[in-house]
């Protein structure tokens, strides 16, 4: 993941307070309602369904009525989208190192992702290739340098690392997204190039760059199927929730030495076969053609699948005015404004990495401007730099950013956050988190575009046990079922509630609670795998139990 600092602009002091907060406040204005067009598929419409009473002791039990027990929508509103990137270029942060053995590399993932689940995320974005190779089982390109030591070489006892991280992120309810570099092709820190690597079996679709590296060019049409091919055979035989790409495109002018890219070949074919857009305009072409091919190829396959790209956090110089920055337009040929206007993807990620009082690259002021451009209402979820907290003058500031990310995305909140290291090791920023906005964890928002049909509701059954009621349900169609979600209220106090696991069907709640207070009525709901909930029937506990 790249991260782009200008240091030409150094942070404003206490002067430019006031200014930041008017910035602040303009960008948190009510954004004007969009209107959908898309056809709505007709409700199920399900009868209010009797709960199975249960009691330690034989005792009469007053029947349920529809009356007593109508169907509304859950009472909280717990969507948010709490996403952290797990890279493995580098060994940033898994394996920790390249040539571990398999088991150690299981018990390395079992910790990031119990880590995470600890502290109240839902989602996985996992680097499964990062330089033209795989870290997972692939016919198309070679294992990973970074898994194994050797390019092209397998898991010594052998497994499929992404399987694995799938099937334990399911368990804990979190999504997994994988997320892919579509053109590095080889990265400095990756050792010796391989005889396996794309370098050597495809020389005619790379380039060398000034930095060591090598590059496929966007613009060679063999390219373009290669990298569409490899996304599509995760799709098709991985168990994923979505799809992710970075901020990489054209590489950065700095790993070419300023140089412009070396594409000639691939430009010269293009205006022998009479193209006519300037260099630039092409090469931005050749981007946001295979973008769109991308997201249409998804679909197609899998509609449930998100398909997510966190493009470099400024747009252009000047948009909105006063953000001064790398222009990635004609830097790195992504125009990723339009890639959010036209709603090719459903969840857009800017990498706004600099702390808020850096008014050059303003957050609440970007945020604010890439909300105005969401004009297709896809999710909107921006990404944050933990790292930030390292410095004394930046404590605070990732909580920070996540109360003004709910105060501008109010109907639709998320966050992603680079990268999962400093949850490992920041005990304060985790602290802050867990005691802060990440007290009680969330669901990740439904993506309505792509799936809303609400799952059946769970068939209920309670049992009076001494202090406690134990609650249990089952679904009459469990393979729609990918968490569930158990609300329940006392007496003059808020409905609170639990998130549970699909494997998990029962729980217990004391009857009554710490401040005394008794528990009067309860409910759950089933959430299918793109977060829309089943129907919420309340059960009143008063009238069900003795």
């Amino acid at each position: 993941m790249h991260t782009y600092i200008n240091r030409n602009f150094k942070n404003f002091r206490k002067l430019i307070f006031p200014f930041l907060l008017l910035l602040f406040f303009n960008s948190c204005k009510t954004p004007k309602p969009s209107i959908s067009t898309r056809p709505q598929p007709e409700a199920k419409v399900e009868e209010p369904a009797a709960p199975i009473v249960e009691e330690s002791q034989p005792e009469p039990v007053t029947q349920v009525t529809s009356e007593e027990n109508s169907v509304i929508a859950p009472p909280v509103n717990i969507a948010e989208f709490r996403a952290a990137w797990i890279a493995t270029v580098a060994n940033i942060n898994w394996p920790s190192a390249p040539g571990l053995s398999s088991e150690k590399q299981k018990q390395e993932a079992i910790k990031l992702l119990d880590i995470l689940e600890k502290q109240n995320f839902n989602t996985v974005i996992l680097q499964v290739r990062p330089q033209a190779d795989a870290l997972y089982n692939s016919s198309l390109e070679p294992w990973s340098y970074y898994l194994t030591g050797k390019i092209g070489k397998a898991p010594e006892t052998f497994y499929d690392p992404l399987g694995f991280w799938i099937s334990e992120a399911h368990k804990r309810g979190m999504e997994l997204h994988v997320w892919l570099n579509p053109y590095r092709a080889h990265h400095t820190t990756a050792g010796e190039i391989g005889e396996k690597s794309m370098v050597k079996t495809h020389p005619d679709m790379v380039v060398e760059l000034k930095n060591g590296m090598w590059w496929m060019d966007p613009g060679n049409k063999k390219v373009q199927d290669h990298s569409a091919a490899v996304v599509m055979d995760i799709v098709k035989r991985y168990d994923i929730d979505g799809v992710h790409f970075d901020d990489y495109f054209y590489p950065y002018a700095s790993y070419n030495g300023k140089k412009d890219f070396p594409d000639e070949k691939s430009w010269l074919q293009y205006l022998n076969g009479g193209g006519d857009l300037s260099r630039s305009d092409w090469r931005r072409k050749n981007v946001n053609d295979f973008i769109q091919r991308v997201a249409e190829e998804i679909k197609a396959e899998k509609s449930y699948v998100k398909f997510g790209i966190s493009p470099f956090g400024i747009w252009r110089p000047d948009f909105p005015r006063g953000i001064k920055g790398m222009d990635q337009y004609e830097e790195l040929y992504a125009d990723a404004k339009l890639w959010l206007n036209k709603g090719w993807i459903d969840y857009f990620t800017p990498q706004l990495y600099w702390p808020t009082k850096q008014v050059g690259q303003s957050f609440p002021v970007l945020l604010g401007w890439w909300q105005s451009e969401n004009v297709t209402s896809r999710h909107l979820w921006p990404g944050i730099n933990l790292a930030l907290e390292e410095k004394e003058e930046n404590k605070g500031e990732i909580a920070s950013q996540i109360m003004i990310s709910r105060g501008v995305l109010r109907d639709d909140p998320g966050t992603v956050h680079w990268n999962i290291g400093p949850l490992l090791n920041n005990n304060e920023l985790v602290n802050s988190l867990q005691n802060g906005p990440y007290r009680k964890n969330a669901l990740v928002p439904p993506s309505p575009w792509l799936d809303n049909e609400a799952p059946l509701k769970p068939i209920l059954s309670f049992k009076l046990d001494e202090n406690k009621i134990d609650l249990h349900w089952k679904h009459r169609e469990p393979a729609d079922v990918f968490r569930w979600v158990v609300y329940f209220n006392y007496e003059d106090s808020p409905w609170d509630y639990k998130v549970l696991n699909k494997d998990e069907q029962t729980l217990e709640i004391p009857v009554v609670n710490m401040e005394n207070k008794k528990l009067e009525k309860a409910g759950v709901t089933a959430v299918d795998r793109t977060g829309n909930h089943s129907s919420f029937q309340i059960y009143d506990l008063d009238k069900l139990l003795p």
